[in-house]
């Protein structure tokens, strides 16, 4: 099984971490490739418009890489591009990390609390949960005024802060489970789950761990993606007219699992 991490930025900072993040959960016999966009876009996705610049880089790297890949996941918690990905994922799986953590989340208790970077991600972020479904368990959104560089920059700082809101979020808000609502926000969940007793769901691991469980089904089972109605992509001979993805995929850097 091959898997595919997609860093939507234009900078492969985290490319190496999270490399070793997948390789080391990853199950016996899965490859996993971490790929960053060219240089030259969005070093974080924190405005909407920088979602805009970058979902195009997605959307072309899932339709020339997805024939390589059972299972791609695209790395960003406000899960961009994730609509137009599948559309032309082909046979592979799409995941990202805010739909996958709501899923763990909904079987390992009645209601969550997601704890976010900052206030300006909250409209956005509960938007995507009420599209999923799960909006009627949400307890709250806790922000940590913590920009996507700031969770690696000051760890106990961080994790001060993570505790606290934690904290609040359990015992104020009654949430039986956290959400880390970025995926920056990786090497925290053990010890919050350890200290306040709830699960802790991490946005690097969800939707990888989904991305598996959805490949190895398609693989016994041919549960692959829809094509019908809305799940519909766009046809072959329409793109080739147009010649709309004729350019290479848009690859910053790659790494290869051999090389994680």
């Amino acid at each position: 099984m091959k898997i595919l991490w997609i860093d939507p930025v234009g900078t492969d900072g985290f490319d190496a971490v999270i490399g070793k993040i997948l390789k080391g959960s990853a199950q016996p016999g899965t490859e996993v490739d971490v790929v960053s966009l060219p240089k030259g876009g969005p070093l974080h996705l924190e405005y909407h418009a920088y979602e805009g610049l970058v979902t195009s880089d997605i959307t072309r790297l899932v339709y020339h890489l997805s024939t390589d890949y059972d299972g791609i996941v695209i790395g960003c918690f406000y899960d961009v591009g994730l609509r137009e990905a599948r559309e032309v994922s082909r046979n592979a799986v799409v995941t990202a990390p805010c739909q996958s953590s709501l899923v763990f989340a909904s079987h390992l208790g009645n209601t969550f609390s997601v704890l976010v970077g900052r206030k300006k991600w909250i409209p956005r972020m509960e938007e995507n949960i009420r599209m999923y479904g799960y909006a009627h368990r949400m307890a709250s959104m806790r922000p940590l005024e913590l920009g996507v560089y700031d969770f690696q920059a000051d760890l106990k700082r961080t994790a001060e802060i993570m505790l606290e809101q934690g904290r609040r979020a359990v015992e104020e808000d009654n949430a039986e489970v956290l959400i880390l609502g970025c995926t920056i926000e990786f090497g925290f969940h053990e010890k919050m789950q350890r200290e306040l007793g709830v699960p802790v769901i991490d946005a690097v691991a969800a939707p990888f761990k989904l991305a598996e469980m959805l490949a190895a089904s398609a693989e016994l089972f041919h549960w692959y993606p829809s094509r019908k109605w809305g799940s519909e992509g766009p046809p072959e001979e329409e793109i080739n007219s147009w010649g709309i993805f004729k350019e290479g995929p848009p690859i910053g850097n790659l790494l290869k699992h051999k090389d994680i």
